[in-house]
């Protein structure tokens, strides 16, 4: 059964307040499947309460982990007694996340047999340079009916050169490497925030992993892994969501539980579409009174503009003074919103891999969904600032990535609530 969800937003509110970000969703479905490396107990502290989260979870549960709840942000995960390298299907396509328990399940058993993963649909996300880097370290890897099949005799460390920077893959081939024998370099390696934060679990489990967070990742194998507590960092894309969200509404928000080096891209682009922005230790305050005028807008791997964000930065671009142009430098495909916006009275022109974006008056509400997790934080946003009642369904989207998004934002001035339209089979 799928309950059938549906937003109700009355608009043109002004946010204010302040709002707590969650732990990192990026960072969490990366951290949990790493924990199939670790020989005894960890305990992972802020991970966010979100549908994926819950997925990987479940997944390991499957493969025989033991998962204890210490409270609703922390989670113990002993996989000791895991002893199966054949990922659950069913869930497996559920969530595009997945694909790490490739790397992770090589890694502990070297051997493992996943499902092609699932999640938001926008545009071809291959995987060849995560293969490429298996077969590096002397795994064998063969796709058969849409499942990846992957075994390896003994993994050696290499130097493994990624032809495009993928974050997937960095991940995927830092957690096959861990438990390499001799030493592995990933060159040309993403560097996003989260990537960070998986080497920093590892590390903090027994591995010795050197220059996360640069293009250059130096791994040196150990045994084992052995037990530990680690705490999730906060989520960079929520920051920047609620951060947008206080720049398009107007008012006066405080973002607490954020990293501000993590958002520096953020918000130079809302300073320069005239919005404030004040930076404190681990908090940010975005006050925006005066009209919104246009910015040029291109995505592209930390520490540049996230895509992620690019819908969501769309929406104030929207209603601002001005020509903006909005690049997306990393998918192909991830303007499929803008005909959902349009309903609602937007000016965009999509042309290839660029939108143009004609500041109008006013949005106007409607009814529309959530076409994939971003767009759906972005039609709210886009609900909060229209004149009017907007309706988003597809809820499923935005709950995968954003915790309790509709009460955050109703805590800052949102009119916004959560109705059930019953369920469908």
């Amino acid at each position: 059964m799928l309950a059938l969800d549906k937003l109700l937003i009355e608009g043109s509110s002004k946010l204010e307040g302040e709002i707590t970000v969650s732990g990192a969703k990026n960072a969490a479905v990366a951290v949990i499947p790493a924990a199939i490396l670790v020989e005894g107990k960890c305990i992972i502290e802020n991970i966010p309460k979100i549908k994926d989260v819950y997925l990987i979870l479940d997944m390991l549960k499957q493969l025989g982990a033991n998962i204890h709840y210490i409270d609703n942000s922390t989670v113990e995960i002993d996989c000791s007694n895991i002893n199966n390298h054949t990922a659950p299907y069913d869930m497996v396509v559920k969530m595009r996340a997945s694909y790490y328990l490739v790397g992770a399940l090589l890694g502990r058993f070297s051997k493992a047999e996943v499902a092609f993963p699932g999640g938001c649909n926008f545009g071809v996300r291959p995987i060849d340079q995560h293969i490429k880097g298996f077969e590096a370290l002397g795994a064998k890897v063969e796709i058969e009916h849409g499942v990846i099949y992957a075994q390896v005799k003994r993994f050696e460390g290499t130097q493994i050169y990624m032809d495009v920077v993928s974050v997937g893959a960095t991940i995927n081939v830092m957690l096959a490497a861990v438990r390499a024998e001799g030493t592995t370099i990933i060159e040309n390696a993403a560097k996003e925030p989260h990537i960070v934060d998986v080497a920093n679990f590892l590390n903090a489990m027994g591995a010795n992993i050197k220059g996360a967070g640069t293009d250059v990742i130096k791994i040196i194998g150990v045994n084992k892994l052995g037990g530990g507590t680690y705490c999730i960092i906060p989520d960079q894309i929520e920051a920047g969501t609620f951060m947008i969200a206080a720049a398009a509404a107007g008012g006066d928000v405080l973002v607490k539980n954020v990293i501000p080096k993590h958002m520096e891209s953020i918000t130079a682009k809302l300073i320069e579409m005239n919005a404030q922005v004040t930076e404190y230790d681990d908090a940010i305050r975005v006050v925006r009174k005066d009209k919104l005028i246009r910015a040029n807008v291109k995505t592209l791997p930390y520490p540049g503009f996230p895509t992620d964000l690019q819908p969501v930065i769309t929406i104030p671009l929207s209603v601002a003074s001005g020509t903006s142009i909005v690049t997306e430098g990393v998918w192909d495909s991830r303007f499929q919103y803008i005909d959902e916006l349009k309903r609602m009275g937007v000016d965009i022109k999509v042309e290839g891999r660029a939108a143009v974006v004609e500041g109008v008056k006013r949005l106007s509400g409607a009814p529309v969904k959530a076409t994939d997790l971003r767009a759906g934080a972005a039609m709210v946003i886009a609900g909060i600032i229209a004149e009017g009642t907007t309706e988003i369904h597809d809820l499923m989207h935005i709950d995968r990535g954003y915790e309790n998004l509709e009460k955050k934002l109703s805590s800052i001035g949102a009119r916004i609530k959560r109705t059930s339209q019953g369920t469908v089979l």
